[in-house]
């Protein structure tokens, strides 16, 4: 049997109303997606950020009148106009897959990469995490954590100890410790990050060197040779005193996960004693260095 999929964009407020609206007229499955690469929109750190922006794909009976959809979800939502979208037809075999040929292998530089795992690994004697799309943020495809992915891929991580604060996906840290780092710490505040932080170290054959856990229980005391922190703008100026206390006074510190005009007022707060230099993507910067 084939399937009418349907694809849009939308603001984050209207996600759960649509999704309802289209559950109504028979969509077997309505997915949610972060939009076009975009970061998560600014919160406070205790609090779990959402999108600005979310990409919906739903799968619609075949029969499903598409010349009445948008006038449908106008007068359900109560929009002035119908948000633009895609219709696609999708057989009835493919469409449970057909989301992966969208996701590829991807180089982060040097002998690291990112592989989905149903890809075969381009260079299968390199650095390669299996990581697959998932709801925790950091994939490896948004510029803020490709930036930190190639600091970290340059640096001799040999029998380092690393911390990741606000690991999401786990993926810093999961990269460090395939980097040769001795032990790596994942934090989040969100408790999902966390399970599937675990699930990738675990897939990755990295878990019993990983540490995971909420903020608060980190050791007292605890140093890393190298701190990640690919998180917001304002967590990152709130969580300043905390990072530079958890870096090694001879530690290398990334920062990402900010827009180009935010990096310099970041900045401000780490140097000193920081020396960070600016690396740009797309508009996203990441702030790495070291003690001077």
């Amino acid at each position: 049997m084939p399937w009418l999929q349907l694809t849009l964009t939308l603001p984050s407020e209207h996600a759960d109303a649509m999704s309802e609206a289209l559950e109504e007229i028979g969509a077997i499955s309505v997915t949610l997606q972060d939009a076009a690469g975009e970061i998560k929109i600014e919160t406070e750190w205790d609090h779990t950020p959402m999108w600005s922006k979310v990409g919906l794909s739903a799968l619609l009976p075949e029969d499903t009148n598409v010349e009445t959809l948008g006038q449908y979800l106008i007068d359900r939502l109560g929009l002035t106009q119908a948000p633009a979208y895609r219709i696609e037809r999708v057989d009835d075999q493919d469409w449970a897959t057909s989301w992966k040929a969208h996701y590829k292998p991807i180089h982060m530089g040097g002998r690291l990469w990112i592989c989905p795992s149903w890809c075969e690994p381009p260079q299968p004697e390199a650095v390669n995490i299996v990581l697959d799309p998932g709801m925790a943020f950091g994939t490896g495809d948004h510029p803020t954590t490709a930036l930190c992915l190639e600091w970290l891929a340059e640096q001799d991580l040999h029998d380092k100890r690393v911390l990741d604060f606000g690991c999401g996906s786990g993926i810093l840290a999961i990269a460090a410790l395939k980097l040769g780092a001795r032990a790596a710490y994942a934090v989040d505040i969100d408790p999902q990050s966390l399970v599937v932080t675990r699930e990738n170290a675990e897939r990755n054959g990295v878990a019993e060197r990983l540490h995971i856990m909420l903020p608060a229980a980190l050791p007292a005391g605890l140093t890393a040779d190298v701190v990640v922190a690919n998180i917001l703008a304002g967590a990152l100026k709130e969580l300043a005193p905390t990072l530079l206390a958890y870096t090694h006074p001879t530690g290398g510190l990334a920062l990402s996960g900010l827009l180009a005009e935010q990096g310099e007022d970041v900045r401000t707060h780490y140097a000193p004693p920081f020396a960070l230099a600016v690396r740009e993507r797309q508009g996203w910067v990441a702030l790495t260095g070291f003690r001077t």
